[in-house]
């Protein structure tokens, strides 16, 4: 699976990119993570990214042509499924959105910064926007960095056990129980005597039952759903 990202501040995804499940993803094939500097894109002889708004107000926008030279020749290499915006106004980013994208073979991703991108860039080239939480954050460049490694994880081969994936937290729509290693016991704390007695089938029971009761707990909201 190929990503584009599209960013003003390359720098603040090289390191997220470079360790641990996402750098194994490379390194295997899996997946490919390609980041775009948006002032080589830009026309301006000062490589600006920004002007300030029509009509006035604070802050400065992100302007049409650094974006469209960019995507335009993404596009002219190869076929992408989605162009994304990540964007304190789009669609809640879910695990269900993360295992839709995990089959996907091409995307670019969008990262705002500022007071934003020209709404124009969004009505031409974006086919969805999504947010990762009802917050703001400085830019699109960490939001973008949390999609690309919830994807990638649940692609096909990426993790040595496969089957940790489908017991995530979110996955069949609750959250993961209580997991323990060892010592068996530690300053008169047990692990669960269930977990110890080799049992499978009760100590699969005993999780699923730890899942509902840790989701009605905390999360009510994913049962009603």
């Amino acid at each position: 699976m190929r990503f584009d990202i599209i960013t003003v501040l390359p720098g603040l995804l090289e390191g997220p990119f470079s360790h641990s499940i996402l750098k194994r993803a490379q390194s295997k094939g899996l997946a490919e993570i390609f980041i775009h500097n948006l002032r080589d894109y830009s026309d301006n002889k000062h490589k600006s990214v920004d002007d300030y708004p029509y009509g006035g107000g604070s802050g400065m926008v992100m302007t049409i042509q650094p974006f469209a030279n960019c995507i335009d020749m993404l596009k002219a290499e190869r076929i992408y499924d989605e162009v994304v915006f990540m964007t304190p106004d789009g669609e809640q980013f879910k695990q269900d959105t993360a295992n839709e994208l995990s089959g996907y073979k091409n995307m670019i991703i969008l990262c705002g910064h500022y007071k934003g991108i020209d709404q124009r860039i969004r009505d031409v080239y974006v086919s969805r926007e999504i947010s990762i939480g009802d917050y703001v954050v400085s830019g699109g460049e960490l939001p973008a960095a949390i999609l690309v490694d919830s994807v990638v994880r649940i692609i096909p081969g990426v993790l040595s056990d496969e089957t940790s994936a489908l017991s995530d937290s979110f996955q069949g729509g609750l959250l993961d129980g209580p997991v323990y290693t060892r010592p068996a016991e530690w300053e008169g704390h047990k692990v669960p005597d269930i977990l110890l007695s080799g049992n499978q089938a009760a100590i699969e029971n005993w999780r699923y039952e730890q899942s509902v009761i840790r989701t009605k707990e905390r999360r009510p909201d994913l049962l009603d759903s």
